[in-house]
């Protein structure tokens, strides 16, 4: 009996390897990006001063819109001082 020598791909030309190599691949790229977002601040506290204090010139116009909202939700969230009492 004669055997016939076969000439197998490398490893990187079989598609199954991809399929196994990707999921694990994908959850260490996944745990990168997901300490780097934890890790750096937002922009808002990057600066130093949330959007309800502005730098300079007073409240912007967006912000003195919602006063009246900010200013119910705060009070409906805290206890009434002369109740407390």
């Amino acid at each position: 009996m004669t055997t016939i020598p076969t000439q197998t791909a490398p490893w990187w030309k079989h598609g199954h390897v991809w399929l196994v190599v990707s999921g694990p691949a994908l959850v260490v790229v996944a745990g990168i990006v997901t300490v780097f977002l934890a890790t750096t601040p937002p922009a808002a506290v990057r600066g130093g001063r949330g959007p309800a204090r502005p730098a300079r010139g007073g409240a912007p116009p967006q912000a003195r819109a919602l006063a009246p909202a900010l200013e119910g939700r705060n009070h409906a969230a805290t206890p009434d001082q002369a109740t407390r009492r």
